[in-house]
């Protein structure tokens, strides 16, 4: 339950970072490093979660 819970706010942090890669920091020169660990959080999350459902976590 608590891997869970850790997948869901990893997932909803890296949201929230993209959101504000799509509104207030639009104009950011290192745009694109931020939506990068965006995406390195979305693929923990789901590193972590096919983890749980094979078994292995």
């Amino acid at each position: 339950m608590v891997l869970w819970l850790a997948v869901l706010f990893i997932a909803l942090s890296a949201t929230l970072i993209l959101a504000l890669t799509l509104g207030p920091l639009r104009k950011a020169a290192n745009v694109r490093v931020i939506r990068l660990f965006a995406a390195v959080q979305y693929a923990a999350a789901l590193l972590l979660a096919g983890a749980r459902l094979t078994g292995k976590a």
